[in-house]
This record gives C-alpha cells, structure tokens and sequence, in this order.
C-alpha cells in the first residue's frame, strides 16, 4: 500500500506542476454521464485511469455503524465506436451506446459476502460469514433525448445469493459531453426472497448462536434510493469524482433484527489520473 501511495504521489505532482493543458480537450464520452467511467476521450482503442477514493459508509447493510474505507479508482478500457470493454475493480464488462438514447451495459462482479468482524459492536456475533460468489449484472438506460437529459434505468443482479431488480429515473445537469457534471437518479429497488435472507434473514440455527428471532422474509420491495453523481476534469489528466447515496429500507427489511437501522447511506470522493 505504501508503495501505491508513493506512485499515486509521484503522478499527482506530474499532473499539476507539469500539465499545462487544461479542463476540456473537446472530446465526446460515450455518454454524457458522470456515473459512466469513460477514460477514452473519444478515440478508439486502449484507455487507463487509476486512482483512490474514499468512502464514508454503513459497516455493512442494515448497519447503524459507519466507518471510512479506502478504495482503488479507475478502469482499463478498450473502446471501439460505441463499445466499451473494461475492467474495473472486481468487475469484467461491457458497455455499448445504440440508437443514441439506449445505454446497454453486462458485467461479471464479485460479491464480497459479509463477515462477523464488519460489525464492530457485535452486531452480527453468531450469523457466520455469508458466501462470496460472482454475480451477473444486465442494466439499460433509455435517455428521451440524444443529449441524455433524462433517461429511465432498470437493473438486474443475479447470482448465487439471489436477484435483485432495480427501476428508476435519472437526471443529468450541465451541458459538457465529456462527462462531466452531475446527475440524480431515483429508484425503487426489488429483491426475491433468497436475496433478501441473504442480508437479512436469521435461520434457526444463527437465532440459536446469536440470540436474535429466527426471521425469514419473503421477496418484494426492498427500498426507495437516491444517489448523485458528481464529476470534474481539473485538467487533461486529472479527475475528481464524488458520490452519495441513500437508501430507505421497506418495513419488511426494517423488520429483520440485523436492520439496526432504517436506512443505508454512503458518501465518496476521490481522484482518478487519466493516463
């Protein structure tokens, strides 16, 4: 990590003290969206930005515990026209732009699980660690207009510990294409029953070694949320990013003995070095 941080060091001080060129270089994203990573500038073929950001959030789903978590920034992207393949983080995907108003996007992600020890209290003391696995992701978005001022999302999430579905509505501000600016999306967020007591169901056996009420949920509503979404080019190499979500939970899930709270909330911001 140290090393990391040394090198993160060294290509922020190149960026500012010997990068004259400034903010916007003229070149077109593949849409026009600040939660869209595009490190292309419009050209065909390879792309890299690497970065970190920080993140205040809930220990884990349903958490009343907050905490600060470090967390690497950035993709490597190989685009062609109005396709982009990219690897980011834990996830393998691919993005494409279709009749200029639809955004289709599939990737392959890591689910992280969760772990006792992410309850600092002991929340979760005696319901064992929940399975990591992989999951598939299939999301469109559909913009009434080419300038992708407004557009309807829905999402699906599908893997080993069940599927979730999200629909919902987006709005972005600002006129820039390079994708900066920002935007707002509101969505009402569904769960089948294997996911929801994946995060919040309590079996006869964790109720026995945990001393919480056996609970089991059945699928449905599982919130209403709101995130923003924030980007800025300091200049031709340098990104500044922000995030902040909240989640409201349904009465079923707030129900649940491991919902110490009634909601999920999560704020970011860092800083990406286009290469």
């Amino acid at each position: 990590m140290k090393n990391f941080t040394g090198l993160l060091l060294i290509i922020f001080i190149h960026g500012f003290f010997f990068q004259t060129a400034l903010a916007q270089d003229g070149k077109t994203a593949l849409v026009p969206l600040p939660s869209v990573d595009d490190f292309t500038r419009g050209k065909d073929g390879w792309a890299f930005g690497l970065g970190l950001g920080i993140e205040y959030e809930t220990a884990y789903e349903g958490s009343d515990e907050f905490g600060v978590e470090i967390q690497p920034a950035g993709a490597v992207q190989w685009r062609r026209g109005n396709d982009i393949f990219y690897f980011a983080g834990e996830a393998l995907g691919w993005r494409g732009l279709r009749a200029d108003t639809w955004l289709l996007e599939a990737l392959i992600g890591f689910d992280e699980g969760r772990e006792e020890s992410d309850s600092d209290d002991g929340r979760l003391d005696g319901l064992g660690d929940t399975e990591e696995g992989f999951e598939v992701v299939l999301q469109a978005r559909r913009a009434f207009s080419n300038d992708w001022r407004y557009w309807l999302v829905s999402r699906l999430v599908t893997g080993d510990n069940g599927n979730l579905g999200l629909f919902g509505v987006g709005r972005r501000f600002g006129d820039k294409t390079d994708g900066s600016g920002s935007e707002i999306n509101i969505v009402a967020v569904f769960h089948d029953s294997k996911y929801a007591n994946t995060g919040f169901g309590i079996t006869a056996q964790q109720s026995a070694a945990s001393g919480l009420d056996e609970t089991r949920l059945s699928g449905g509503l599982r919130s209403i949320g709101i995130d923003y979404n924030y980007r800025h080019n300091i200049n031709k190499n340098w990104q500044i990013f922000a995030e902040a979500l909240y989640e409201h939970f349904s009465s079923d899930v707030r129900n649940s003995p491991i919902a110490r709270s009634n909601y999920e909330a999560e704020v970011g911001i860092g800083f990406i070095y286009i290469f």
